[in-house]
């Protein structure tokens, strides 16, 4: 998603006005940020998006209070994911491939794959999650599998997974057979993929 059609998909929100008033205000005097972004969800309302599959109106607005800052963007990020509740936090996430700070975000994604909520695993796994070096992003792509995340959540999965992940799939995978288990169905195609996509030994 890109800021312009965050903003196509808002419109009809609660409190468009708002929300124009708020971004010429967090442009103006960026400091204002950190009392609108928590305001957002009850101005601009909760509900999905119909025009944006996967947003609410809150993550949209939130995700353009950040875009309308004239600079310190990483700064800023960081202050109001470390102070914010689960949806705010999601929508620092979801914001960070929209933000000119490279990989400063990148200790926000290591937290949010920490935690047990599934929703910031989620939104931690977006494309953002590039700048994420290949172990970290293994065991982000294991963290889905074992908290229930779907895989369809993760940017970029059939160009970055690798023999790497095939094994650490499949011990999962006989782990969870000893057991009784099974893998989700969605990383049991993936690990078919992967197996085989890999060269036989001769």
């Amino acid at each position: 998603m890109t800021p312009d059609s965050l903003r196509a998909a808002l419109r009809g929100v609660p409190d468009p006005d708002w929300l124009d008033t708020a971004r010429r205000r967090v442009a103006a005097e960026p400091t204002a940020i950190t009392r609108l972004f928590p305001a957002a969800g009850r101005r601009c309302g909760r509900g999905a998006l119909p025009d944006a599959a996967g947003w609410t109106a809150d993550d949209a607005a939130r995700v353009l209070l950040l875009t309308a800052l004239p600079g310190d963007h990483a700064a800023y990020a960081d202050t109001l994911y470390r102070h914010g509740d689960a949806a705010e936090r999601r929508a620092v996430l979801r914001a960070l491939p929209l933000l000119p700070i490279g990989a400063a975000g990148v200790p926000l994604l290591h937290d949010a794959i920490r935690t047990n909520d599934t929703r910031l695993v989620a939104a931690a796994l977006g494309p953002y999650a590039r700048h994420l070096d290949p172990a970290a992003w293994r065991q982000a792509v294991l963290k889905c599998v074992f908290s229930g995340v779907p895989l369809a959540a993760v940017a970029d999965l059939d160009t970055r997974a690798d023999g790497e992940l095939a094994t650490m799939l499949a011990a999962l995978a006989a782990e969870r057979h000893a057991a009784g288990r099974e893998l989700p169905a969605d990383a049991t195609d993936l690990l078919d993929r992967l197996t085989t996509a890999l060269p036989r030994e001769a």
